[in-house]
């Protein structure tokens, strides 16, 4: 194993997985709609209540 940097190649591919699942995460957890923000979000597209376990 060396120390050597990551490529940046790489990098941009691991930057990327870590925002869409992330972005996906948030989706599940406050959306109601609009999940690929096809339109401009708007209060209606947000779950008025977060229920929890």
């Amino acid at each position: 194993m060396t120390d050597a940097p990551l490529d940046p190649a790489l990098l941009a591919k691991i930057d990327a997985y870590w925002r869409a699942a992330n972005y996906l995460s948030v989706g599940q957890i406050y959306l109601l709609d609009n999940p690929l923000l096809r339109e401009p979000l708007q209060r209606k597209h947000v779950k008025p209540r977060l229920l929890g376990h």
